[in-house]
């Protein structure tokens, strides 16, 4: 972490936070066909501020005239400009899973992302910790505030960053410069089949204040309906950043504000076909949504009473507030001083589905996790709005247990997967977390060396509050509809003395919208409480041996606490006395109406108080063989805490004793080759990376109707690779940039879970060490040729991702594919610019991340449970499985306005 500045006197140390830039908000368009990016000044993750030729470290710096000609989907989707780096942002704005140089756990999207980088802003991190849904992407976007982007991968990262043994992504604020200017920006995009509206503007200004006091203010509001529109908007909401400047003889201070409140939702599994060539299942397409319809929903809160309120249109509400201080000070005879100081408060709550769960009307499973148990009798399914039958069954008991027999199926989707209809579960998690984060460096400027040395203090008080609230019922459709389910016959609830006993009646297993509960455990409401310190040292020192070799090194020690409390409640739907089982009548005292039946069994506590110590080195020399060509080598070792999801997993009394969590740990080599000619220049590093403790866990059925957690087992991963950054300029108004990234990603030592029958007792841990690690891919490439003719210009972004495999396992493989993105442009003078984007112009179904085929106990299961047996079939029968894929088609009109 560092910190960029503009008085040229003074010099900045090596892990200094970075605050901002020189004066981006006030430069007009340049030509950024020239390539000079091998002699750009960096400080982001080296020990003192260093041209890239100089430095011993692999780092790519994004400029705003860069950033502001693309779409995005996220803020994380504009690192698919780094080598080395790989992005899902399919999802959307939030939710994205980045990794570098192949440091991941393999996870398919941001359910378990962002645990070895460090995402920044202005140097500091955007939150000091993670866990299941919740991470910085939550919080971060990309506006007309960002000067540029400081991307560090590995190397150094571990030293001069907390929890970042994979990289650094600094994303650094505009500052005001010695005259008022600023920009803006409005935007309207159509996206996907739907032309769903795409509606932004950005702002952006700074200027003097006098008396050497500078400010900047900007950012931007945007009302989305989504490429995928599901009948309400989907991403809605903004920020505002500003930050004040005051420069004096002997050092800058700098006060930094923002405030961001955002919803939005995050793009949903869909039907699909054809293993080799995947493809929407018929009556879907790239655009289609499985979210629910915009419906309000409430259950009883079993931990603080009243209700826990559910409402579908509210997705994901983000709200971050911040306040942070960059203090850099001369203190005479080459000693500096630099303060980086930040406090925020941030909230997520979470009302969105989970992965909807295709499942048959013919398998006893969900009717076991609606009621608790399996029905004899008659079942049928209306649709919530008019109240239309579309299926009827009849569910009797045979010699080999219940069976069931359709008889009226009217259902949509049967093209599909015939008799069936989609569990999509109510998800619900809020979140608080408020924390504080300084580092104190000070630095040593001493002949032909430089030493830094300092400190890091980070807090996070977490509360989370979640569980499943509700299961919806819907139809198997684009925008599917509610479906209510209804039961008369006799519900089956074996005993000691009665082995078949069966309560009659007639039963509403889910409210009038749709909405049933999960019954007893499988509706169980958890709450978290955690406090995360984290303490720091650090030493680094560079030592410039000639004017051509540079040795550089440093070591970190850190100390963590985590300190916290899981509650968790135990619930049922039935109440046994004297052997007798009955329905309990839930707060509407009706047991038959079995949407509410849960009830309180117990409330349990468990504590934890556990210390992590890490230790972690770099060091790199550089030989400068002349201005235009050069080498450095490197070899690392890092060390991350766990996340919170360790902790949080362990809330059973019965459980917390084997919590013995364990920190990531990395080894690192890499060689960087750093060239320039008059047309190109070329940075090329070969890497190896070894990743330690890779948690490895799954959700299983426990027989009765609900689920447990099987063991954490710990896995090491290992990568070769090699990555191409380049800026090609054969004539003047012409210039290529391409990044390139070859990689090998193995699991040098992998176990799993193999989940039997219900129950934990024939549970057995499986080896697939040598196989491919799952969602990394091989080739990763990114091509950018712009073309300027007079005030017109144009550039087409060729992206390719490798095939991935798409689990541990390596059953099945997640074909590569292409995309195109296309940009015209057209200045009409210095101030007034106008830009289209088309992004995906040939609507390419590229799939990013999957969930296996079979029965919804299957699906729950994980990927890592497809057997190759399974996938046979499955390819021989066409059977259809769940895909998200990137963004279809969508164009964009962006009107700029510079003074």
């Amino acid at each position: 972490m560092n910190i960029r500045i503009l008085n040229s006197k003074l010099s900045v140390a090596v892990i200094f936070l970075t605050a901002s830039t020189s004066v981006f908000a006030q430069q007009k368009p340049t030509d950024t066909t020239k390539t000079k990016d091998i002699d750009e000044v960096i400080v982001t993750g080296v020990f003192d501020k260093r041209t890239r030729m100089n430095a011993p470290i692999a780092i790519s710096v994004l400029k705003s005239e860069l950033i502001e000609k693309q779409v995005p989907n996220s803020a994380a989707d504009l690192l698919k400009n780094v080598p080395g780096v790989y992005v899902n942002s399919s999802l959307g704005e939030i939710r994205n899973n980045v990794a570098s140089r192949g440091i991941s756990a393999g996870s398919a999207d941001g359910t378990f992302a962002y645990e070895y980088i460090s995402m920044q802003e202005d140097g500091l991190p955007v939150t000091n910790t993670t866990y299941f849904n919740y991470g910085p992407d939550f919080f971060l976007r990309a506006d007309a505030t960002i000067a540029q982007i400081d991307a560090v991968r590995g190397g150094p990262a571990s030293i001069t960053a907390a929890n970042a043994p994979g990289g650094i992504f600094n994303y650094i604020s505009k500052t005001g410069g010695n005259k008022f200017a600023g920009e803006i920006r409005a935007k309207y995009g159509v996206q996907g089949a739907n032309n769903s509206g795409y509606h932004r503007i950005d702002a952006d200004f700074g200027g003097p204040l006098g008396n050497n006091w500078f400010y900047n203010i900007g950012g931007f509001y945007r009302y989305d309906l989504g490429a995928r529109y599901p009948g309400y908007p989907f991403n809605n909401g903004g920020q505002i950043k500003g930050n004040i400047m005051k420069k004096y003889d002997r050092g800058t201070i700098k006060v930094f504000l923002k405030y961001l409140d955002d919803t939005n939702g995050y793009a949903q599994l869909i039907p699909t076909r054809n293993y080799s060539d995947p493809e929407p299942a018929e009556g879907f397409s790239s655009s289609s949504s499985l979210l629910i319809p915009k419906l309000q929903y409430n259950s009883q809160d079993f931990i603080h009473g009243g209700n826990v309120d559910y409402n579908s249109g509210r997705l994901v509400g983000n709200k971050y507030r911040s306040i942070g201080l960059n203090w850099d000070h001369n203190l005479g005879n080459d000693w500096k001083l630099f303060l980086a100081s930040k406090y925020s408060d941030n909230a997520v709550a979470q009302n969105s589905i989970g992965n909807s769960f295709v499942t048959s009307v013919t398998d006893n499973v969900p009717y076991a996790l609606l009621m608790g148990t399996v029905g004899i009798g008659n079942y049928s399914f209306r649709d919530a709005l008019t109240g239309q039958e579309v299926a009827a069954v009849t569910a009797g008991l045979g010699t080999s247990g219940v069976t069931y027999n359709v008889t009226k199926n009217l259902l949509s989707g049967q093209g599909v997967q015939n008799n069936s209809i989609l569990m999509s579960p109510l998800n619900f998690y809020e979140n608080k977390v408020k924390e504080s984060m300084s580092q104190l460096t000070i630095n040593k400027k001493w002949k032909n060396m430089n030493f830094s040395f300092g400190g890091y203090y980070g807090y996070s008080d977490v509360w989370r509050f979640s569980g499943i609230n509700g299961i919806a019922l819907t139809t198997l459709e684009d925008r599917p509809r509610m479906l209510t389910l209804n039961f008369t016959g006799g519900l089956y609830y074996p005993t000691t003395t009665n082995p078949f006993n069966l309560i009659p009646g007639a039963f509403q297993v889910t409210n009038k919208d749709g909405f049933a509960q999960g019954a007893g455990s499988t509706g169980d409401l958890l709450e978290f409480k955690a406090k995360q310190q984290q303490g720091a040292a650090f030493f680094g020192h560079t030592w410039d041996i000639t004017d051509k070799l540079t040795l550089d090194w440093g070591i970190r020690y850190e100390k963590i606490w985590i300190k916290g409390e899981n509650i968790r409640t135990f619930l049922t739907n039935t109440q046994v006395t004297n052997g007798n089982v009955a329905l309990t009548p839930g707060p509407d005292n009706n047991p038959y109406t079995i949407y509410d039946n849960n009830t309180l069994v117990k409330l349990t506590n468990v504590d934890y108080d556990r210390q992590i110590e890490n230790f972690s080195y770099s060091a790199a020399v550089n030989y400068k063989f002349n201005n235009n060509f050069a080498v450095y080598g490197r070899y690392s070792q890092g060390s991350k805490a766990p996340d919170l999801d360790v902790f949080f997993a362990s809330n059973r009394p019965e459980t917390i004793g084997l919590l013995n969590p364990q920190s990531r740990k990395t080894q690192q080599v890499e060689m960087g080759l750093k060239s320039r000619t008059t047309y190109f220049d070329a940075f090329i590093t070969p890497f190896y990376s070894l990743l330690k403790n890779v948690p490895v866990g799954a959700m299983a059925d426990n027989g009765a109707g609900g689920f447990y957690t099987t063991p954490t087992l710990y896995n090491e991963n290992e990568t070769w690779g090699v990555e191409l950054e380049t800026n090609i300029k054969p004539i003047t108004n012409f210039n290529v940039r391409a990044v390139l990234t070859l990689q090998d990603p193995k699991v040098k030592q992998g176990y799993y879970w193999n989940l039997k029958s219900p129950g934990i007792t024939d549970d057995e841990v499986v080896s697939y060490s040598g196989t491919t690690v799952a969602y990394t891919p091989k080739i990763i490439l990114n091509v950018t040729p712009n073309l300027t003719i007079g005030k017109a210009f144009a550039f087409l972004t060729w992206s390719y991702l490798g095939e991935r495999e798409g689990s541990n396992t390596n059953i099945y493989k997640l074909p590569g594919f292409s995309q195109f993105d296309l940009g015209l442009g057209y200045n009409f003078n210095e101030n007034l610019s106008a830009l289209i984007n088309v992004n995906n112009i040939f609507n390419k179904y590229g799939v990013m991340s999957y969930q296996r085929p079979g029965s919804l106990i299957q699906q729950l299961a994980g990927f890592e449970s497809f057997t190759q047996v399974e996938y046979d079939a499955a390819v021989a029968n066409n059977t259809p499985y769940f895909t998200v894929a990137i963004p279809p088609t969508s164009a964009y009109l962006t009107l700029t306005y510079k003074f």
